[in-house]
């Protein structure tokens, strides 16, 4: 009888599929955050595939939802993979928060049904409500949400780390848009024109395996199924214009959403649809281009998850069984390899695409300082928002008790100096390594070892010179003093 019902109502979908709120007003406006919250749970209700759940708040109160798409109990068949997809966390940009809901809606016609054979998906298609109601970029509290994985200061991120931690999603995919109308661009003449761009893991910490299976394998695949569909691709660039600055792909930070989840030997990625002058402008296209993309991913998931499996689950297994002495980078560059980009842009005069060769194209990001891995750290228990931030993180950390086989290392700051982090400057410490030879009160501190899933991230993230550290934000400033050691201390073999 349940059967019999659930294809009644999988017929109904198929024959009657919902219309998005943004469809229903035939483009002329935007979902907002009342008609998504309709829109989700009516999906719901038509649907046994489809579960919407709250995962947590905005800083005004909004709801945050994942829907858990899976044909059994979701995250409990372990021969499936697990895929999670998040849009707008920028608030004005607009069409991956309007793709997602086209993309649900679509997952729960029939054709698509196969999908969870393989894969169960959360989606979660709005993490920055306050923004999109606003049409502003950051959150109610001015926070940059794709800037904030790291410290996770604010609500959003810590409810989507928070769903991401109970299944480990071994893929996914953060969903943005591109600005290609600037100042710089229009007074070039030409401007970047793809519907689409993809960025894979850049941070060299990261699998090298699971970056070039992204860069050899997906991004071919995506660029052949989203051309089939007329829509335009491109492996996702920034800076330039052309000769004017340099053109690269994105940053290696672990601070945004893609590279949060990278530094876990996951199988992430970022998606840029190309942003309209305003709002509103090419909502239709701008929108359909984000639902293929990503029910693309879903599909090249589907094709090749137990390779997908397998390859993150080898490499997480790595980070687990980490060997100290090992190298971890800790400050990086963009360079060029000797390619020249031949770059199709379109003309603002005559509307036609011109190939553009870019000279300083710098596709390569490579390790400018390394550190070797410790045992662990110690986090002196009265740095309460170090430990606070360890919780944020999920990470294990315990009381300490030195082996004899170990030694405690600690860094003297002699001067604070300066770095340059893609056109930003931030602090670079000049640090000498010495071994302490006093013998610490072990009930001070509490204890982080690396000997978990998290370990590159904590390297990054507690190390004095590193460029994507602590040390960078201003809430943990006050870590640094010139003339005085750093407060957390490296445990090593001896």
């Amino acid at each position: 009888m349940q059967k019999v019902i659930a294809l009644t109502i999988c017929l109904f979908i198929q024959t009657f599929p919902q219309q998005t709120p943004l469809e229903k007003n035939n483009y002329q406006k935007l979902s907002s955050y009342a008609e998504l919250t309709e829109f989700l749970f009516e999906l719901d209700s038509l649907s046994f595939l489809l579960k919407v759940e709250i995962i947590g708040k905005s800083v005004e109160g909004r709801n945050l939802y994942s829907l858990k798409f899976s044909d059994s109990e979701f995250g409990k068949d372990p021969s499936k993979i697990r895929v999670l997809i998040f849009a707008q966390q920028h608030g004005n940009e607009q069409s991956g928060k309007e793709g997602a809901l086209i993309l649900a809606r679509n997952l729960l016609k029939q054709e698509n049904h196969y999908l969870l054979d393989k894969v169960d998906f959360a989606l979660v298609p709005q993490i920055n409500p306050d923004g999109s109601e606003k049409n502003v970029r950051r959150n109610s509290n001015q926070a940059d949400l794709n800037r904030n994985h790291l410290i996770l200061t604010e609500p959003e991120t810590q409810a989507l780390h928070k769903l991401f931690e109970e299944y480990l999603f071994e893929a996914s995919m953060d969903v943005h848009e591109y600005y290609t109308y600037s100042d710089s661009w229009m007074n070039y003449g030409y401007i970047k024109n793809f519907d689409e761009q993809v960025g894979c893991n850049t941070n060299p910490n990261i699998s090298e395996r699971v970056r070039k299976f992204s860069n050899e394998v997906y991004l071919p695949f995506i660029e052949e199924y989203l051309t089939e569909r007329n829509f335009s691709f491109h492996n996702y660039i920034l800076g330039g214009p052309p000769d004017i600055e340099l053109v690269r792909h994105s940053t290696y930070d672990i601070n945004d959403g893609r590279q949060s989840l990278g530094i876990l030997n996951s199988f992430s990625f970022i998606q840029e649809g190309k942003n309209g002058r305003d709002s509103l402008d090419n909502i239709k296209n701008r929108s359909e281009g984000q639902a293929e993309g990503m029910l693309g991913f879903l599909k090249f998931i589907y094709t090749n998850s137990d390779l997908i499996k397998n390859l993150v689950s080898v490499e997480r297994d790595k980070l687990i069984k980490s060997s100290s002495g090992e190298k971890v980078a800790i400050q990086y560059d963009h360079f060029n390899d000797g390619e020249k980009l031949i770059l199709s842009l379109l003309s603002i005069y005559s509307n036609n695409d011109t190939n553009v060769i870019v000279n300083d194209y710098r596709p390569i990001v490579k390790s400018i300082y390394d550190v070797e891995r410790p045992v662990g750290y110690l986090v002196p228990k009265n740095l309460t928002e170090v430990i606070d931030w360890a919780n944020k993180q999920n990470l294990e950390f315990n009381s300490f008790n030195k082996a004899d086989s170990s030694r405690i290392e600690k860094y003297f700051v002699s001067k604070i100096d300066s770095i340059d982090f893609e056109g930003d400057t931030i602090v670079n410490p000049v640090v000498e390594l010495k071994e302490d030879q006093n013998e610490i009160n072990e009930e001070d501190y509490y204890f982080i070892p690396l000997k978990q899933l998290k370990s590159n991230l904590i390297v990054i993230a507690l190390e004095p010179k590193s460029m994507l550290g602590l040390v960078t934000y201003k809430n943990y400033a006050y870590l640094l003093k010139q003339g005085e050691y750093y407060p957390i201390l490296r445990v090593v073999d001896n």
